[in-house]
């Protein structure tokens, strides 16, 4: 039944997203070719503008570093982000989403958080996953070739780093007792992170970092220091969501 229940909550965040990371990877697919073509037309700037566009330049030159930099750099590392929020946002505590029917269950709390952690990780895994496939499926169709491991490995690290996310929202939904504060919350956390990992050049353990796993598709290494901080963070913040409930007087 809780299963059950997790997924009714879920599920529509769950097809969006699934939605939309499809129609953005296929996009991204697509626009390879136009990409090239306006490649002779990119202006020669000097200065640190300059240095940017030319290393996205150079990126662009193979499908793989297009894939690379359009895709798990951006679209959807910022996507996974938002939906990974989404996922995570339990109405624990919320008069409104039945709050006092689930918590008479009979069940523990630990239980009932888990089961929806569990859930919404389960979603999240797919959504990590299932987009990244478009490209070695649909590379030949614009003349290119995208390798399956890649998109598995980079599916993985995006994942793990977006777990953060869904657990800190997740936490988050223990605390407030409506679904708008902890989205709010963590999506300004998120913003923050993002922010902060730029401005300082935060490499190896940074959230986003690890998204991107910038270190396998340059040097083929995995972020292991990266992947192993944000799956300590995670299941800290998962263990302090069910403290916190387990704890709560109602």
């Amino acid at each position: 039944m809780l299963w059950y229940k997790s997924w009714l909550e879920t599920r529509w965040r769950f097809f969006i997203g699934v939605a939309l990371l499809l129609c953005s990877a296929w996009m991204t697919v697509f626009s390879y070719p136009y990409v090239l073509k306006l490649m002779p037309l990119v202006p020669d700037v000097e200065g640190e503008l300059g240095r940017q566009i030319r290393d996205a330049v150079e990126l662009t030159r193979t499908f793989g570093g297009f894939v690379w930099s359009e895709w798990f750099r951006q679209n959807h590392s910022q996507l996974i982000t938002l939906f990974a929020i989404l996922l995570g946002t339990a109405g624990f505590l919320s008069r409104s989403g039945g709050a006092s029917f689930t918590l008479s269950l009979p069940v523990s709390r630990q239980r009932l958080v888990a089961v929806r952690a569990s859930a919404g990780l389960a979603e999240l895994f797919v959504l990590a996953l299932v987009p990244s496939l478009v490209f070695p499926l649909l590379a030949p169709a614009v003349g290119q070739t995208y390798g399956v491991g890649a998109a598995i490995v980079h599916s993985v690290c995006v994942f793990v780093a977006s777990a953060v996310f869904h657990n800190l929202s997740l936490l988050l939904s223990t605390m407030f007792g409506d679904a708008w504060r902890p989205l709010l919350i963590a999506i300004v956390v998120a913003i923050a992170l993002s922010v902060v990992e730029r401005l300082l050049h935060v490499s190896g353990v940074g959230v986003f970092r690890v998204m991107s796993a910038e270190s396998y598709f340059r040097h083929g290494e995995l972020p292991w220091a990266g992947l192993l901080a944000s799956g300590a963070v995670a299941a800290a913040l998962y263990y302090a969501a069910v403290a916190n409930l387990a704890r709560r007087d109602f």
